[in-house]
């Protein structure tokens, strides 16, 4: 007789449960974030098994980078700003074909230089998102209603305590 584990289902586990609610939740910019970082981390850890030659596993690895930046450019609004999505179209397209080169002639600096120009588009996503974040503050900050200053409220204010 076959003795058989109960086992949980994958998309039942606490891992993947709470990635598809941080998923669910996240604003626009975290999962353009989220994307950067898949597609980043899913090439680190292609290097390995391309160097070992396992081309298998760098095969999925890799596939799945190539799925993410095809998400990053299906993702553009064209309509919002066309010039912008025309350049970062060409650069989604151009970090595609090396990432696909690397796949498939198992080429390291393809996949070295697509790794490179992912991080270089997550730090100018993390400053843009650190400046609208500044814009958002400052323009809520603006927004609140704070009576001015009187000689009562600041005779209030003791600095010792």
């Amino acid at each position: 007789m076959m003795d058989h584990k109960e086992r949980r289902p994958a998309a039942a586990s606490p891992a993947n449960s709470y990635f598809r609610t941080k998923v669910l939740t996240a604003t626009p910019e975290q999962l353009q974030m989220m994307l950067f970082d898949g597609a980043i981390r899913f090439a680190e850890q292609a290097r390995k098994p391309l160097t070992d030659k396992k081309w298998d596993e760098s095969y999925d690895l890799l596939t799945k980078v190539q799925k993410i930046v095809l998400e990053l450019n299906s993702s553009l609004r064209h309509d919002a700003n066309p010039d912008l999505c025309k350049r970062l179209a060409a650069l989604y397209n151009y970090i595609y074909k090396r990432v696909v080169e690397a796949n498939m002639s198992h080429r390291m600096e393809a996949l070295d230089e697509a790794v490179g120009l992912l991080k270089y588009q997550r730090e100018t996503w993390v400053m843009l998102m650190h400046q609208m974040g500044q814009e958002r503050a400052a323009k809520a900050a603006d927004s609140i209603d704070f009576p001015p200053p009187s000689d009562r409220m600041e005779s209030s204010i003791s600095l010792c305590g």
